[in-house]
């Protein structure tokens, strides 16, 4: 079983003597790194492109299985549930598997859940389907995240890592955009599932040629490979449960409130019943010893922040492509394949917006990288907003998908960077926690501004009558009322998600964990010398300026957090 070596206290950042350095790695180990990565990408492009495939294929498939305008919404929502709702628990079954088995066994079932989906008959089979290609994905995802975090440790090589990661990450959501149209439109939306198939062998390929069977031996004190970690035999099946149910009820209760209303005895229920299971799931992850999402994890101020911008995003993302595609599939009039296309634009705004922030995560305070990719974001959703029935798309649509491109480039890569840096034996969890945030906001985001816009459509029908246009325009335009007033709605909340980032993440983007210091030896990760009269910090605390680690510094000196460990030194003196 692949084991990680003993992370340090929170906050801090601790990593073996070589990873410290700039030390040049051998050629054969440099190339298994970089080989490692291309099977994480391919393997999280196929994961990750599934979320927005069906968009496009969605209206086709609903014709074929004869699907109900309510049913159809959660063919997306089943997917973003199962991988929310079961990435925190493979996170944990992927530590115990070991990351080599984790992605083998994730590839290998989503391909297969693809296949399933492929082949459905009715509307059942296609949502069980969807169900299990996201629990798989969740297996996936937390052991690529876990294998970067761990393998890139230079931060100069960390920061090209994850750029490149977020890119393809980000970037798949219009590839899955455009490739749902292009085999919808040519072929038929049962290939939008069939193409994981040699996706995920391709993955999988790469996977076995450059992922070792175990981790290199870990530093001194650390557990050898094979070892449990203490405390991580046992998997939290209490907490996946409450938080799994805990958010398909919530979702249940937002849905349940665009058919039956806000005071119906069921969405009531449904609401408070999400509310108190997420409740109970934290107060068990507060007492059990193996939590599921130990609360260490969310506390640090770092990850908490990004934590929170990658919920807002998943609202503003998936509810943005689900009124876009309506939009231009049924009231510009645009086939599958030109929908597809027509999202290029935010494939190129993400792209631009990953390599603009691939280059800041080194010198700027990561929440000013959050928050200028939520309130980004948040223009993306007024632009949609201020849609009308005969806006173009050169003038509407376009630089909305823009501006939505380039807000999730600059809020997903770097949290998917601090989400594992310093995390230790809580990497696989604490990469997988950004993803499950980003399905929470995307379930939750397409359940409440899906309801928002509904209810707003059929106040528009009850208070307009046909005119111009017949029936067929009034219900265009009822619809895009909807979508004006949900996508209003969902732009003020990212402005307030923006403003709560900001606050958690601290000054100057310090995380504050106020852990237990780094142990004294070659294990701690040295710091650049500080100014004269200034304080040196450990880098891990302070996520936003991992410049203090991206090139190398004159001999050492020994931060606060180690200098007590040695002795009393002179001032000024350092240890080489």
């Amino acid at each position: 079983m692949t084991t990680d070596s003993p992370g340090p206290a929170d906050g801090l950042l601790a990593v073996a003597p070589a990873a410290a350095s700039d030390a040049p790695v051998p050629g054969g180990a440099e190339s298994r790194r970089w080989r490692a990565l291309a099977a994480a990408a391919l393997g999280q492009l196929m994961v990750a492109a599934d979320l927005t495939i069906m968009n496009i294929a969605l209206p086709s498939a609903q014709r074929d299985l004869h699907m109900s305008d309510p049913t159809r919404q959660w063919v997306l929502t089943t997917f973003a549930l199962g991988y929310g709702g079961f990435l925190l628990l493979g996170g944990r079954v992927g530590e115990l598997l070991g990351r080599r088995r984790a992605l083998l066994i994730g590839l290998a079932g989503f391909a297969a859940a693809s296949a399933l989906g492929g082949a459905a008959v009715d509307t059942g089979m296609l949502l069980a389907a969807r169900g299990l290609q996201g629990m798989f994905g969740a297996l996936f995802t937390p052991a690529a995240l876990a294998l970067l975090g761990t393998t890139f440790t230079v931060p100069a090589e960390r920061a090209r890592a994850f750029a490149i990661f977020g890119t393809v990450m980000g970037s798949s959501s219009g590839i899955g955009l455009i490739l749902g149209g292009v085999l919808t439109g040519y072929l038929s939306w049962r290939y939008s599932m069939y193409i994981a198939v040699p996706l995920a062998l391709v993955a999988a390929a790469v996977t076995v040629s450059a992922v070792p069977r175990h981790t290199p031996a870990p530093a001194a004190g650390a557990p050898g490979p094979g070892a449990v970690a203490p405390g991580r035999g046992r998997v939290d099946i209490a907490g996946a449960l409450l938080a799994t149910v805990g958010l398909m009820a919530l979702v249940f209760g937002f849905s349940r409130a665009q058919t039956d209303g806000w005071g119906s005895a069921g969405t009531v229920a449904a609401l408070v019943a999400g509310a108190v299971l997420l409740a109970a799931f934290v107060l068990v992850e507060a007492r059990v010893p193996s939590p599921l999402l130990p609360l260490r994890v969310v506390l640090h101020r770092g990850r908490g922040g990004s934590y929170l911008a990658t919920l807002a995003i998943g609202v503003a993302v998936f509810a943005g492509f689900f009124f876009l595609t309506y939009y231009l599939q049924e009231v510009l009039g645009y086939s599958p394949t030109r929908t597809g296309v027509a999202f290029l634009p935010l494939t190129a705004g993400l792209v631009t917006g990953a390599r603009i922030v691939g280059r800041l995560i080194v010198r700027v305070a990561i929440r000013n990288l959050l928050v200028t990719g939520l309130v980004s974001a948040a223009a993306a959703l007024t632009l949609i907003g201020l849609l009308r029935p005969d806006s173009s798309y050169w003038a509407g649509a376009l630089p909305a998908l823009v501006v939505l491109g380039f807000g999730m480039g600059w809020v997903m890569m770097p949290a998917n960077s601090i989400a594992t840096l310093g995390a230790g034996r809580d990497a696989g969890v604490a990469g997988g926690a950004v993803m499950t945030f980003q399905q929470i906001g995307a379930s939750l985001g397409l359940a409440l501004l899906g309801t928002i816009a509904g209810t707003a459509t059929t106040g528009y029908l009850g208070s307009h009558h046909a005119a111009t246009g017949g029936p067929r325009a009034l219900a265009q335009a009822a619809v895009v009322h909807g979508f004006n007033v949900a996508s209003f709605a969902g732009a003020g909340f990212l402005a307030a998600a923006a403003v709560v980032v900001y606050l958690v993440v601290g000054p100057h983007g310090s995380t504050a964990t106020g852990g237990a210091p780094a142990p004294a030896g070659p294990a701690a990760v040295p710091t650049q010398p500080a100014a004269q009269g200034e304080t040196t910090r450990d880098p891990a605390a302070l996520p936003g300026s991992p410049v203090a680690l991206s090139r190398p510094s004159p001999p050492p000196r020994l931060s606060p957090a180690v200098a007590p460990a040695a002795g009393r030194l002179p001032p000024g003196a350092s240890v080489g």
